[in-house]
């Protein structure tokens, strides 16, 4: 049983991060003509494009993607809290309403271990091959995180710092979740 939830765990976790990914991609207008942008589409158009028909991008975000998600994540929630919960009439609601809580808790750790995943491999690009084709894409995925650090956190010899405060920040988040 335990493997059978570790696989679920990791299949459900991709695809999650995919929908998350591609939303964070178009938030932060990041190009989806390159590697990544046109991985995360052709991954993630089977129930995009459907779900645009039924629910409408408001301010011009596309929100199925993060409907995708949090379905994915309550999917998850069921399988896990329904092979531990003993079901009887009068506590379906706490199911319910502890299922919707992990779910959404899921989204948001996703989100954060996106931004944290982002921020390193940007720092690893920057000293291994600062010209990848994942370089640009990763940069505008990550400085609207960074842009308000740098204000504040300035160069220390050439080094920029901003970008492991922005970890330690997100971790500090992942522990309040």
């Amino acid at each position: 049983m335990q493997a059978a939830l570790f696989l679920i765990d990791a299949v459900i976790g991709f695809f999650s991060t995919l929908f998350l990914l591609r939303f964070l991609m178009q938030v932060m207008r990041v190009s989806f003509a390159g590697q990544l942008g046109n991985f995360v589409v052709a991954l993630t158009n089977w129930a995009v494009k459907p779900l645009r028909r039924i629910i409408p991008g408001v301010g011009g975000l596309d929100w199925s993607t993060v409907l995708v998600a949090l379905a994915l994540q309550l999917l998850f929630a069921g399988i896990v809290l329904g092979a531990s919960y003993d079901f009887d009439g009068n506590e379906s609601a706490n199911l319910i309403a502890a299922m919707g809580w992990f779910a959404v808790r899921g989204v948001l750790r996703l989100t954060v271990y996106i931004f944290i995943g982002a921020l390193i491999l940007q720092a690893v690009l920057s000293w291994i091959n600062p010209y990848s084709p994942l370089a640009a894409p990763i940069h505008q995925l990550t400085r609207p995180l960074l842009n308000p650090l740098r204000r504040f956190i300035p160069l220390i010899s050439g080094i920029d710092l901003a970008p492991l405060v922005a970890i330690l920040l997100l971790q500090v988040v992942l522990m309040l979740l």
